[in-house]
């Protein structure tokens, strides 16, 4: 070999190493996992006082400061890469503090609805802050509507749902708000109610992480409808309902088995209720399918 090739050689060899080592760090870093972190929240007592004439400024970045944090882990979580769990006492916290320093602050309220419900499942206290809500944001029909699916769908309190409806239909002016009122004093209709919400909150969410979350859900809940759709016509026509998924498909009840966006396998309870492995959320889709895996073994 040449004097002159040996570096353009060398050259050539380091520049491949460098190629590989770069991109295994980038993979690395792309994967890698984080802890998102709220950090420290001074009481609200004393952010009132610090905040003096900026209130609605010091409530308005708290709330985004939940958002942001949020979005961090969903994304995280969305692309496969472990986190740790959402801190969602400290969420709330904060958000309740928010609206301690600006009640009108509509983001808080919308965000924290999103949450506390599905996420959660502390439905009396996301229908306590709505409650707390309506006091001041008077003219703001979602609040009341947020409240009266939480008291229907989650809560089975159809005569609270109503007259929440009720609240949400005067305000707005909506037909639909106006028929729920009445029809969700019945047990009937639960998944098109939360449709017709999820969709609701979908349109209006600004923040594209939240409103992802938002869409993935609405693409599940719509699955469920079409089984449920496939089920009680098989019920009509057999005159008893029907034990699997597969069996609607089979029957020409179902052109294609619906799939489950979260990764979990829909099937049909007792009763013939529509659920899924998943239970609507990625982490039941990996825990169901250890658990598979496990049984298999």
């Amino acid at each position: 070999m040449s004097a002159v090739s040996r570096p353009v050689v060398a050259l050539l060899v380091s520049l491949t190493i460098y190629g590989v080592v770069l991109g295994s760090f980038s993979d690395y870093m792309k994967l890698k996992p984080i802890e998102e972190k709220l950090g420290y929240l001074p009481s609200t007592s004393f952010l009132r006082y610090a905040s003096a004439d900026h209130k609605e400024l010091v409530g308005a970045s708290l709330v985004m400061k939940v958002i942001m944090y949020f979005g961090g882990i969903a994304e995280k979580q969305q692309a496969n890469v472990i986190v740790q769990p959402p801190d969602y006492r400290g969420m709330s916290g904060i958000l309740h503090g928010a609206v301690k320093l600006d009640p009108y602050n509509m983001d808080a309220y919308y965000f924290a609805q999103s949450f506390l419900t599905w996420e959660v499942k502390q439905y009396k206290i996301a229908n306590d802050l709505l409650d707390y809500g309506m006091k001041y944001r008077s003219w703001d029909w979602m609040l009341p509507f947020f409240a009266g699916f939480n008291s229907s769908y989650f809560m089975r309190d159809y005569p609270a749902a109503a007259t929440y409806y009720k609240r949400a239909g005067e305000l707005s002016g909506s037909d639909l708000s106006k028929l729920l009122a009445g029809r969700y004093m019945q047990e009937a209709g639960q998944t098109e109610l939360a449709i017709a919400y999820l969709t609701t909150m979908e349109k209006g969410e600004r923040n594209q992480s939240v409103r992802r979350n938002y869409q993935l859900r609405l693409s599940a809940f719509k699955e469920v409808r079409k089984i449920e759709m496939a089920r009680d016509r098989f019920k009509e026509a057999k005159g008893y309902l029907p034990t699997t998924v597969e069996q609607l498909s089979q029957g020409g009840f179902l052109s294609t088995v619906p799939l489950d966006p979260y990764g979990g396998q829909f099937y049909l309870e007792a009763d013939g209720k529509v659920a899924t492995t998943s239970k609507f959320a990625f982490a039941g889709a990996k825990k169901a399918a250890k658990q598979n895996a496990g049984e298999t073994r």
